[in-house]
């Protein structure tokens, strides 16, 4: 298993790297956000674990351009930031996962299990909606014809409305497949189904995208 430690501190650098071969890890290290973008293209790691706070690109960059190049490497953030704002703008740059400092190695060793225990994802077919159309290897979105500009994580969200179009989806289970992440708040799905509707329904005249009261969203399916 090879993993990438993105730390720009070199002390934690050290710590990391060390107790990560211990755990049988073969580890590259890189302390900027340049250099852990060269090598996330030359490497194929298993794992990315980036701290967030580190020179330019910061890492929460790092990830966006990754996931812009294709990467589906999985991306563990570490920051000493905990406030919700900040987790939640570190998910949805596209990492898998975020602890925060200070953290035992045990919990960290947890999280890498988890991540790389996932299936390595496959390039779907496009899959059309009505008049929405969704491409999965390009992460490109059209409404009628039109180019929709979306964020990682709006894409992410609207992939899974798609693929369960005309059946209701918890928060849970939103939370579940498109965060992952126990601690960002039920809100944050609120949020982002608002985001999708100012972007794929109300310049389009629709209201696709419904709310079922007491329930969750859901995709109407023509």
């Amino acid at each position: 298993m090879r993993v990438l430690v993105v730390e720009d501190e070199p002390r934690m650098a050290e710590l990391l790297a060390r107790g990560l071969h211990e755990e049988g890890y073969a580890v590259d290290r890189a302390g900027d956000g340049d250099e852990a973008l060269w090598l996330a293209e030359q490497v194929p790691y298993d794992v990315i674990v980036l701290d967030v706070m580190i020179p330019g690109p910061d890492g929460m960059e790092v990830c966006r351009q990754l996931r812009g190049l294709g990467r589906a490497t999985p991306v563990l953030l570490l920051t000493a930031r905990d406030d919700v704002a900040d987790r939640v703008d570190g998910l949805d740059s596209g990492a898998d996962g975020y602890l925060t400092k200070p953290f035992s190695f045990a919990e960290l060793y947890a999280r890498l299990r988890a991540l790389t225990r996932r299936p390595t994802p496959f390039v779907a077919s496009p899959v059309e909606v009505g008049d929405l159309r969704l491409d999965p290897a390009s992460r490109h979105v059209w409404r009628a014809g039109q180019l929709v500009a979306l964020s990682p994580r709006e894409f992410t969200l609207l992939e899974l409305f798609v693929q369960h179009a005309g059946e209701t989806l918890t928060r849970r289970r939103i939370l579940d497949e498109v965060w992952d992440e126990a601690r960002v708040d039920s809100n944050v799905v609120d949020q982002y189904v608002g985001y999708l509707r100012r972007k794929i329904d109300r310049p389009f005249g629709r209201t696709d995208l419904e709310t079922v009261r007491g329930r969750g969203y859901r995709l109407r399916s023509p």
